[in-house]
């Protein structure tokens, strides 16, 4: 920001400075890594991808009561499918490579004593992504599945899309993980003197609803009971951030 406002001024960046274009030259080879990162976790994922369908990815569907029915609609769906899953494990597996980019752009914007926080960071994002698709997998899927396999009357058959499956269970680990990343966040404004435990209590109320909102948003089917298993742990993973934010405070300012 300094360097902008010494450009509007007609002033020259200080020695070390980046301008503005060099910014944006630093965010597209940011991207490009991140993308090429993402490429090679797809092409490992592409070696794996019968072993990530059959035992991995099916098996939420399978372990239901009923097993739930999976069909194939279209001539190419399979092979549409099988795309759509090496991608999308490509890009959880990469996760970790794609925050450190993400990291390293702002890095140069940071002060001496944060930027000891970007290698904690890129671990504890990763960390909370892969504790987030975990829960996911573990938790959500089973009870939603469980759920919708045995909702509604016997006279209807439910036969699901493969296509609308692996949309469904992806975009919920993906969103899990996502929302695991609150702690991270949290903390890091925190250190930086940006965020207050005060201001996430004074505003709870309006996180709530702003919370179930973006639970609403990130679940791909509209159904109450997605919304409410992504919901509920982003509502704790708010009170655990209050916390963080609390003990992550500058001693300076630690009067919450």
């Amino acid at each position: 920001m300094a360097e902008e406002e010494k450009a509007k001024e007609g002033q020259e960046p200080e020695e070390g400075e980046m301008t503005f274009l060099e910014h944006l030259e630093e965010l597209r080879w940011r991207i490009i890594k991140a993308l090429i990162g993402i490429i090679i976790g797809s092409i490992i994922c592409g070696i794996f991808a019968d072993w990530l369908m059959n035992q991995f990815l099916l098996a939420p569907a399978l372990k239901t009561s009923p097993p739930m029915k999976l069909i194939n609609l279209k001539p190419y769906g399979q092979m549409i499918v099988y795309m759509k899953v090496v991608i999308a494990c490509g890009f959880m597996l990469s996760i970790p490579y794609t925050l450190y980019q993400f990291w390293k752009f702002f890095e140069p914007g940071l002060l001496p004593n944060e930027r000891k926080y970007v290698t904690r960071a890129v671990f504890s994002s990763s960390l909370c992504f892969l504790v987030g698709t975990s829960f996911a997998y573990i938790v959500m899927l089973p009870t939603a599945l469980g759920f919708f396999v045995n909702f509604g009357t016997e006279a209807i058959s439910n036969n699901i899309s493969i296509e609308e499956y692996f949309s469904f269970i992806i975009s919920i680990m993906i969103a899990s993980g996502l929302v695991f990343e609150l702690p991270v966040i949290s903390f890091l404004l925190s250190k930086m003197g940006i965020l207050k435990p005060s201001f996430m209590r004074k505003y709870r109320r309006h996180a709530i609803v702003l919370i179930l909102l973006v639970a609403g948003i990130l679940t791909p089917s509209p159904d109450v009971t997605s919304q409410l298993l992504l919901g509920i742990p982003f509502l704790l993973l708010y009170e655990l951030s209050i916390y963080i934010s609390k003990v992550s405070q500058p001693k300076a300012v630690k009067t919450d």
